[in-house]
């Protein structure tokens, strides 16, 4: 269900809530990697919206430019509107371009792989990510979207939360996931914790059975909302120990250097 409300913003009770506005992006939000084309029975499932809603919003989308029609097939992709949004907002941000170079520099010097995300919803997004030729073999990009609880970068993201938020974030995520919650959470609320006493979080082979991950949050000025940087490499290549004692440190001290560069 796609259509929660964001515990970190305005809820569908807030009078400023604009509640025809949230559903079509509720729908835009429907893709997901390796979607081409969605149909309105899609939709449905995955927003819960009736499916009259769900034409009139798809209808609209395509006159604004965000969704192109398959008339042969009866469904909807993606259209160049929503490229432009993402493509906007990439090019505007300093940090991602302030953070590149050291990126680059760390994915080479340690033989990772690095990247860097936010929290959208219920799951984090790489807004950046440097593939070291040593770094782990699965491919992700820009747009990749991983999991809350069990990626080293959900975890730590959900670590820098104050406690409420954080607890408000996982009462979500329990019940949009109530069969994932009930097999992970205990495990997730330990390495939360684990990750506030440390300074970053890990996720070996939980994620995925072949990464081995560390991730630290960071802010910025201006923004309320934490980053993540997470760096990344096949558990044959680098071991748990590794992580601890040697790339999760550097990892912290380079976002640190960011923070402050970020902030003049």
């Amino acid at each position: 269900m796609l259509l929660l409300p964001d515990p970190v913003g305005m809820t569908e009770n807030d009078p400023n809530f604009v509640t025809a506005l949230a559903r079509g992006l509720a729908l835009l939000r429907c893709y997901q990697p390796g979607d081409t084309l969605l149909g309105n029975r899609e939709f449905v499932k995955r927003t819960g919206l009736p499916k009259a809603t769900v034409n009139r919003l798809a209808s609209t989308l395509v006159a604004l430019g965000y969704l192109r029609y398959d008339a042969a097939l009866g469904k909807y992709g993606l259209d160049a509107g929503v490229l432009a949004l993402g493509y906007a907002y990439l090019a505007s941000s300093g940090l991602i371009a302030l953070a590149r170079p050291h990126m680059v520099a760390f994915a080479q010097q340690y033989g990772v792989s690095i990247s860097l995300g936010k929290r959208d919803r219920l799951e984090m997004v790489y807004l950046e990510s440097i593939r070291s030729h040593a770094g782990s073999s699965l491919v992700l990009g820009v747009g990749s979207r991983l999991s809350l609880l069990s990626s080293s970068m959900g975890r730590a993201y959900l670590a820098a939360m104050p406690e409420l938020r954080r607890e408000a974030l996982l009462r979500d995520y329990a019940q949009a996931y109530p069969e994932q919650w009930a097999a992970e959470g205990e495990t997730v609320r330990r390495a939360i914790q684990t990750a506030v006493e440390l300074g970053y979080a890990g996720s070996f082979r939980e994620w995925h059975p072949a990464v081995h991950a560390c991730a630290v949050a960071f802010r910025v000025a201006g923004e309320d909302d934490p980053y993540v940087m997470s760096c990344s490499a096949s558990y044959q290549s680098r071991s748990e120990a590794d992580f601890d004692a040697q790339l999760a440190p550097a990892l912290g001290a380079m976002v640190g250097r960011l923070g402050t560069l970020a902030l003049r």
